[in-house]
């Protein structure tokens, strides 16, 4: 009997320079740097370098770009319908060109977003960089150091993980020889989905629910003991802490206490310490470790984003990581084509004669 392997996992699909998930160990490895040794520090332009260079690309500028007529007059014509950013972004991206990639999904992320809010959009600038544009682009206001840090260090750290569905999806499409455009739009549509890309603004809200300290017992309990699951908890590749929230918890910490409201941290991290023994209390051995969510929302609405704006922005991170699997993946050049199991009605055998 043939052994089907639903979601394809534990199956291995490719070679990749790129990352290095291991779930056991809670280790996240980025083109050959641990997640947490570059991700502080680096700027986002660094990071992509990195993970260009290792799928063979060389030194490559990431700028961001201005936005073609085109381009700009799809975005308006989505806000008459009120379309979702990400939805917008999908769109948008098959008017680019591959010369456009990855420069111009901060542009029509703030731009969309500006024009959905009535407000003129803004051209990226030349004396700021990847982050730094984004968030004047959005805002039309020169961003405070210590925010840009905080999303660099963001961006830094979901820029690649591994074989996830919109980074599968996008393999796939650029295995078919399909243009990089096309593959980078499909992923789009991957990371839409929301049990890809739609949880940390879940993992907002249950803070915000609980609004005191003093209540975080109280809301928790309630919420497992009617076997909601607790946003932002547990993952399904990491079996101990994600990497990642430790890193975002460190970017949150100085960003509140730099340039934020030190009482929204305080509360989340009171949150996340009743969650955790609540969690070792009903589900012992479960190990459900805060994930890379919970402190994704908590940073990027210190950045001032709303929670539209939390997947686009991923995207705009993981854009450079898509890029660079469609580069390694047309390298081997094998198309992806997995076999499936027919379990439908058989023909009825021909009749005698």
């Amino acid at each position: 009997m043939t052994n089907v392997h639903n979601g394809l996992e534990g199956i291995v699909a490719a070679e990749t320079r790129l990352s290095m998930v291991d779930g056991e160990r809670g280790e996240l490895v980025i083109a050959g740097h641990r997640v947490e040794e570059l991700a502080p520090s680096a700027t986002f332009e660094e990071r992509a370098a990195l993970l260009f260079e290792a799928a063979g690309f060389g030194l490559r500028q990431l700028r961001c770009r201005f936005l073609s007529e085109a381009t700009l007059s799809l975005l308006k014509a989505a806000t008459q319908q009120s379309k979702e950013p990400m939805d917008a972004l999908r769109m948008a991206a098959g008017t680019l060109n591959e010369d456009d990639l990855p420069g111009a999904f901060p542009t029509i992320v703030a731009t969309y977003w500006r024009l959905l809010h009535g407000q003129e959009p803004l051209a990226p600038r030349a004396d700021l960089g990847y982050a730094a544009n984004y968030l004047y682009m959005l805002t039309g206001i020169e961003p405070h150091a210590e925010l840009v840090r905080g999303l660099e260090t963001y961006l830094n750290t979901v820029v690649d993980h591994g074989l996830n569905a919109s980074t599968f999806t996008a393999r796939v499409i650029a295995s078919t020889g399909s243009d990089l455009v096309s593959a980078i739009t499909g992923a789009i549509g991957a990371l839409k989905g929301p049990l890809h890309g739609g949880a940390p603004g879940p993992a907002l809200d249950m803070v915000f629910e609980i609004g005191d300290a003093s209540r975080a017992e109280e809301v928790l309990r309630r919420k497992i003991e009617s076997g909601e699951r607790l946003m932002g908890f547990g993952h399904r590749v990491y079996k101990v802490r994600d990497p990642r929230a430790d890193v975002l918890a460190a970017a949150a910490e100085r960003m509140f206490t730099r340039a934020g409201d030190m009482r929204l941290y305080d509360l989340a991290r009171s949150v996340e310490q009743t969650a955790l023994r609540l969690l070792e209390e009903y589900k012992p051995g479960r190990k459900l470790q805060t994930n890379v969510e919970f402190y994704t929302a908590l940073l990027l609405h210190g950045l001032g984003l709303e929670v539209p704006l939390f997947t686009p922005t991923f995207a705009i991170s993981r854009v450079v990581g898509w890029i660079a699997h469609c580069a390694e993946q047309r390298r081997t050049g094998r198309i992806i084509r997995p076999q499936s199991v027919y379990i439908g009605a058989q023909p009825l055998e021909a009749a005698a004669v």
